[in-house]
């Protein structure tokens, strides 16, 4: 009787060590399946690419260099050469992704990279160039980010909020590197190099009045009246960081070849 309790406690304990096992995490290296669809552009209804739920990606309003841009992790300006279209025809994309664990930043950023070189066969190189940018920097008093209280949670950054006369920013368990690329692709025209050496994850709201260079000129300039900061001055006396315009290497990316988009 003894070896029978023995043997059931024995397999008791091996099925609650297999429950405890998690399922491997996928490799996420394409998406499941991905539907493209050409749209007219819709500025007021905004721009972005987002997760819906642990599965589900969508992109909406974006041109084929604004998706490089973000797959790449590129201000759009160093990405050279292609067709024409390319900056003008604008796409939505609806994709599944594969497993049951949402995927970070990187990996939907991977798995869109194989979405361009599958459906609209894109081709390109790097070429090191100089450019005129912003090297993202550490303020006379020093930072005032504080550190994240969300650090069991996913890392949040954006997407931007676009109220009248302002502009809001969310930022959860986020890195100062992830802003100087959100900035770079998505608001400022030019790149943004970070040269703050911070490395820990924060919380922080950037609110800034947005003026007509940002955000491709879509959105639309604050008055002199608005209530919140310009983006630069934003920058300094919310996060103790500033934006110094210079000169610097790049390494752009020029497109070989680009392809309208397979059928879906």
């Amino acid at each position: 009787m003894l070896k029978h309790i023995t043997l059931v406690a024995v397999a008791l304990s091996s099925l609650q060590m297999t429950a405890q096992i998690p399922s491997p995490r996928p490799k996420f290296e394409t998406f499941e399946v991905a539907t493209i669809k050409q749209v007219e552009s819709e500025a007021k209804s905004g721009r972005f690419i987002m997760m819906q739920g642990n599965n589900r990606f969508i992109e909406k309003d974006y041109t084929l260099k604004l998706l490089i841009a973000a797959a790449y992790d590129l201000n759009p300006r160093t990405i050279l050469g292609g067709p024409g279209w390319m900056d003008s025809e604008h796409f939505d994309i609806q994709a599944v992704t594969p497993g049951d664990v949402r995927p970070t930043h990187d990996e939907q950023m991977s798995m869109l990279r194989s979405l361009l070189d599958e459906r609209f066969k894109l081709k390109s190189h790097r070429e090191p160039k100089e450019f005129s940018i912003y090297a993202l920097e550490l303020a006379k008093g020093g930072s005032k980010l504080k550190s994240t209280a969300h650090a069991e949670e996913p890392p949040l950054l954006g997407p931007a909020v676009v109220y009248p006369q302002r502009i809001v920013l969310p930022a959860r368990n986020a890195r100062v590197a992830e802003l100087a690329s959100l900035l770079q692709r998505a608001v400022l025209d030019r790149p943004v190099v970070d040269q703050t050496g911070l490395s820990g994850k924060y919380d922080f709201d950037l609110e800034w009045a947005p003026d007509e260079t940002q955000f491709g000129g879509e959105i639309p300039a604050a008055t002199a009246t608005a209530p919140s900061l310009p983006l630069f001055q934003a920058v300094e006396q919310e996060l103790g960081l500033r934006l110094r315009a210079t000169k610097g290497p790049v390494a752009a990316l020029v497109v070989d070849k680009a392809e309208q988009p397979t059928a879906n």
